[in-house]
């Protein structure tokens, strides 16, 4: 009889461990970073390397002339092209079920792929980012990127540094702040969406009374929450945001 509940016992542990390790297998997930305006991939590390660590699968690509792809900065770059590296990164990756990150003018981005392949969309967020309607520009959605000071084609927003370091931010293709995204898939307007606004719980409201993304995301019915940080908690707060992004 001992041996026979040593067996039992045995079987339980076994049991418990093929269903345990199914479930961590299958609660991994893919995440697909769009960085914002004149960032790059290389801004997304410290997160790449916390959620990797953790065993997800993490792309961080950069956009068409910004960060180490520096060298094909040209005035002709417009949202479409930007839309296309995201979408054919998804493609040539054989990308399935991801969760697609969009920060700051990368929602505009995200907008766009989500039109284009929502069927290979799990989860999207928008982190502190722009929310267009469809047919609308940046400069439409957000009258602030239409301040910025402009030279041969390109936007040169004020926190652009003189320093020759690398990696830093970097002038940004005007043209992809002028070209309306499309956003009329009913496929894509149907994704679930969290919307996350970096602000102090203190001033929530206030900025929600002037922020045009934030509302347009409410009435969508998107998940919205706040999340106190600057703007690029990239940087400044990684690990409080792998948290949020394992949350939904």
């Amino acid at each position: 009889m001992k041996r026979g509940l040593y067996y039992l016992i045995l079987m339980s542990f076994i049991l418990y461990g093929i269903y345990y390790g199914q479930t961590m297998i299958m609660s991994k997930n893919t995440y697909v970073f769009i960085h914002g305006m004149t960032g790059g991939g290389w801004d997304w590390k410290q997160v790449d390397r916390l959620l990797s660590a953790d065993g997800h699968q993490v792309f961080r690509p950069t956009l068409t002339g910004l960060g180490e792809r520096m060298h094909l900065s040209h005035f002709d770059i417009d949202l479409t092209t930007h839309i296309m590296d995201i979408v054919n990164l998804i493609h040539f990756e054989q990308l399935e079920n991801i969760i697609l990150v969009g920060h700051s003018y990368g929602g505009m981005v995200t907008t766009g792929v989500m039109n284009k392949v929502p069927d290979k969309i799990k989860h999207v967020f928008f982190l502190d980012a722009t929310v267009p309607e469809h047919n609308m520009s940046a400069t439409d959605a957000d009258q602030n990127y239409a301040n910025f000071a402009t030279k041969n084609g390109m936007a040169h927003p004020p926190w652009l540094g003189n320093s020759p370091e690398l990696p830093r931010d970097l002038p940004h293709p005007l043209k992809t702040l002028t070209e309306k995204v499309a956003y009329d898939n009913p496929l894509a307007q149907k994704l679930p969406v969290t919307y996350v606004k970096y602000v102090t719980d203190d001033f929530a409201e206030a900025q929600k009374a002037f922020n045009s993304s934030w509302q347009r995301a409410e009435r969508r019915g998107w998940k919205i929450i706040t999340f106190e940080s600057d703007h690029n908690a990239q940087r400044s707060n990684p690990n409080a945001l792998k948290k949020l992004l394992q949350s939904f």
